[in-house]
C-alpha cells in the first residue's frame, strides 16, 4: 500500500475533487475529521494485573446526521486507520443515501489472548454517546454479544430502553433482521447491476478471495442467480473447478470443516492464486491491499467487485485500469451493511420490526439506487466509477 490508509483515502479525496470540480473549501473541510478521540481503558485481569489499553474514536464528518459505526479491536489499531476508515464510512454513507455521518474506532487488543470475562470488561468501558450523537457497530473483532453487551451498559446508566443506540445486535436484542448477511447480499445487487449494463451474461465465471461472512453470503446468492464460480478461497487455502463449484455442497462442507480446503472435485490453490484465476468477475472480500502492484498485471478477470474494504491499491488499480478492467469500489459494493444499520436504528427508534424480506426489499432499493446514481456520473464525466462514487 502506497503510504498509510488515510493518505491513501486524501489521494482518492484530490482526484474525485479535481475530475468533479468539486468546490476547494469542502475538500479542505473533508481533509481530516472534525473530531479524534484517543483514551485508555484499564482492565483487571484474571491473574490480578492491571492493564491498560488504547482506544481511538474518530467522527469524521457529521453533516448527514449522527456519527456511525464500527467498532474494531486488533492488536494494530491506531489512530491513522480510525481516520480513514471513519472517512471512507463517510462516504460510503453518502453514496448510500444514508442519513448519517461517518465514523470509526477500535481497541489496540487482541481478543484471543483474552478470556471472556475480560475481554466483556473492556467492552463495556467504551464510552457510548446515544443514538442522536454516536452509534457504534461492529468490525473486525467485534459481534452481536459485544453490540449486545454495549447496549446493556448503555441502558444500565441511562436508566431506559436505547435499542437504536447501538448496531449490529442480535434480533433478540432488538436488532434487525439481515444484519449478518447485509454485506454480500449488497454486493450480489451490485453485482448483477453492474453486469447487465456490461451485458455480460448470467452465466459469468466468478472468482472469491475470502469466503468468510460477506463472500458466502454473495457466492451464494451469486450461483443461486446463475454466475458460475470457478474459485474460492479462505485463510487456510483455496479451490478452484474451471467447469464450476457446487456451491450448496460446498456450504455443507464448510459447517462440518470449516475451511474450502480439500472439497472434492476440486484443484487446490493458494489464496493468492484466487486473484489471478480465470474469470469474469473477481471479488476481493477478505482484507485490504491484496491487489497490489506485485500481482496486478496477472489478474485475468474483466471486472472487480471491491467487497472488502480497500482491497486495491492505487497502484494495482492503474495496472488494472490500462489492462481495461473495470472496478466497481468498495464505499459502494460494500455499502449494504451499513445501509441495514440505518434500518437498524429506524426499527429501534420507532418500535417497529420489519421481517427479513422487508429489509431486503429495502436494502434492494436503496443500492441499485445508489448504484445507477455512481453509473450515470460516471458516463457523463467520464471518469472511473471509484472517481464517480466519491463526486
Amino acid at each position: 500500500m502506497s503510504g498509510n490508509p488515510f493518505e491513501t483515502s486524501l489521494k482518492t479525496l484530490h482526484e474525485a475533487a479535481a475530475l468533479g470540480h468539486i468546490n476547494s473549501e469542502v475538500i479542505r473541510l473533508l481533509e481530516q475529521p472534525q473530531r479524534q478521540f484517543e483514551f485508555t481503558i484499564p482492565v483487571r485481569m484474571d491473574d490480578g494485573r492491571l492493564e491498560i489499553f488504547t482506544a481511538y474514536r474518530v467522527h469524521y464528518c457529521d453533516a448527514l446526521g449522527q456519527i456511525k459505526n464500527g467498532v474494531r479491536v486488533v492488536p494494530d489499531m491506531d489512530m491513522d486507520t480510525a481516520k480513514a476508515l471513519g472517512f471512507w464510512m463517510t462516504i460510503k454513507h453518502a453514496v448510500g443515501g444514508i442519513p448519517a455521518g461517518g465514523g470509526k474506532g477500535g481497541i489496540k487488543a487482541d481478543p484471543s489472548k483474552m478470556s471472556r470475562r475480560e475481554y466483556e470488561a473492556l467492552i463495556r468501558e467504551l464510552p457510548m454517546k446515544g443514538a442522536w450523537v454516536d452509534v457504534p457497530g461492529a468490525d473486525i473483532g467485534t459481534h452481536g454479544r459485544t453490540q449486545a453487551w454495549m447496549l446493556d451498559e448503555l441502558e444500565e446508566i441511562q436508566g431506559f430502553h436505547s435499542p437504536a443506540a447501538i448496531n449490529d445486535k442480535p434480533v433478540e436484542a432488538n436488532g434487525t433482521e439481515l444484519s449478518r448477511e447485509a454485506t454480500g447480499t449488497g454486493c450480489y445487487f451490485v453485482t448483477r447491476e453492474i453486469t447487465k449494463a456490461m451485458g455480460m451474461e448470467k452465466g459469468a465465471r466468478v472468482a472469491v478471495q475470502g469466503y468468510g461472512n460477506v463472500g458466502r453470503v454473495a457466492t451464494e446468492l451469486l450461483y443461486k442467480d446463475g454466475y458460475k464460480i470457478v474459485a474460492i478461497s479462505d485463510i487456510f487455502g483455496g479451490i478452484a473447478n474451471p467447469d464450476g463449484i457446487d456451491v450448496v455442497a460446498l456450504g455443507e462442507y464448510v459447517d462440518k470443516t470449516h475451511s474450502v480446503k480439500g472439497f472434492p472435485g476440486c484443484t487446490e490453490i493458494s489464496t493468492s492464486e484466487v486473484l489471478e484465476a480465470e474469470c469474469d468477475i473477481l471479488i476481493p472480500a477478505a482484507v485490504q491491499s491484496v491487489l497490489h502492484e506485485g500481482n496486478a498485471a496477472r489478474v485475468q478477470a474483466k471486472l472487480i467487485m471491491e467487497c472488502a474494504n480497500g482491497p486495491t491499491t492505487p497502484e494495482a488499480e492503474q495496472i488494472l485500469y490500462a489492462k481495461g478492467v473495470t472496478i466497481m469500489p468498495d464505499v459502494l459494493t460494500n455499502c449494504g451493511s451499513a445501509i441495514v444499520c440505518s434500518f437498524e436504528r429506524t426499527q429501534g427508534l420507532t418500535d417497529q420490526y420489519w421481517d427479513k424480506e422487508t429489509v431486503q426489499a429495502k436494502l434492494e432499493e436503496r443500492i441499485v439506487k445508489s448504484f445507477h446514481e455512481t453509473y450515470d456520473t460516471a458516463k457523463e464525466l467520464n471518469v472511473s466509477y471509484r472517481d464517480a462514487a466519491w463526486i
